[in-house]
């Protein structure tokens, strides 16, 4: 019986990249490579494949083919393997710190998991949890403090590299047991001034004509989330998960719809590589997980 042709990691690790930044560039710098180097593995990988898997737009960007959204997802999981089975048998016990930065907002969601899946990998690495806005969190990580960031989308320096983690709608959230969302004006408890978020849903509230007014402030999500529970406002949020006592709005209850969003994670300029490495692969392992979980739910 003839054996199928194996599939070069590198290959697949190109083509998850490309697919991950939409780019040829950003991929090519991620793997240390040329464009045109990486371009050459994707036409390589397409021909032992015998498939197209990426697309090139006019305008630069790449999307996948139903072919090669099929390869991502398997690529992930090989790749995953791979690196699981290259780290148990070549690489040394990792030590040393790694400074994360996180909005409050993702920090109970995904931090649990993460901070558990890394310590069982990496028991003599510490990790240094920075919980802060992404407003404060931009700043540290200009400023040399953080190794790595999550980010939610819109608060990210320009021309700064930075990896999707999660992609879904902003959501109007509210009381289930109370109708604060039934109020003239509207009342809402939001993030301070520079959030994104709350440009977001004064945006939204203004385009629709819908009076509102700003009821509470604070500059973490517990703190937006206690008078939601309370009954006295609405909140927005881009995550599926909620404490008990709130939910997510549904498009028929009158509020207007809100735009998608991010959450992103970035890499210090200084950072140290081997220790920042594995906690990024860690990261954005622990977002694919959850993502495929809730898909499937």
């Amino acid at each position: 019986m003839e054996h199928p042709t194996a599939l070069d990691p590198d290959l697949l690790r190109a083509f998850a990249f490309i697919a991950e930044e939409g780019s040829f560039t950003r991929a090519a710098e991620r793997v240390g490579r040329t464009q045109s180097a990486v371009s050459m593995q994707i036409q390589r990988l397409e021909t032992l494949l015998g498939q197209r898997l990426l697309l090139r737009s006019k305008g630069g960007s790449v999307q996948l083919t139903a072919h090669g959204a099929f390869l991502l997802e398997k690529a992930r999981e090989m790749l995953a393997l791979n690196d699981s089975i290259w780290r148990n048998f070549r690489e040394p016990e990792l030590r040393g710190v790694v400074r994360l930065g996180t909005p409050d907002d993702y920090a109970l969601r995904f931090l649990p998991t993460l901070l558990r899946r890394f310590a069982d990998s990496h028991p003599s690495v510490e990790v240094d949890v920075i919980c802060a806005p992404s407003s404060e969190l931009v700043h540290r990580l200009r400023d040399d403090q953080l190794d790595l960031t999550l980010l939610s989308e819109g608060h990210e320096p320009r021309h700064w590299p930075a990896q999707k983690l999660w992609h879904g709608p902003l959501r109007w959230i509210t009381s289930d047991r109370h109708a604060p969302h039934r109020r003239t004006p509207l009342p809402v408890a939001l993030a301070q001034e520079n959030c994104s978020w709350r440009n977001a849903a004064l945006g939204a509230l203004e385009r629709a004509g819908m009076p509102y007014r700003v009821a509470y402030t604070s500059a973490s999500q517990a703190g937006t989330h206690a008078p939601v529970m309370a009954g006295l406002a609405v909140t927005v949020s881009p995550i599926a998960w909620l404490p008990d006592g709130l939910r997510a709005m549904r498009a028929d209850e009158g509020l207007p719809e809100l735009p998608e969003f991010a959450i992103l994670m970035l890499r210090g300029r200084n950072a140290a590589a081997a220790v920042t490495h594995a906690l990024e692969a860690h990261i954005a392992d622990t977002f694919r997980s959850d993502s495929g979980q809730r898909a499937a739910a």
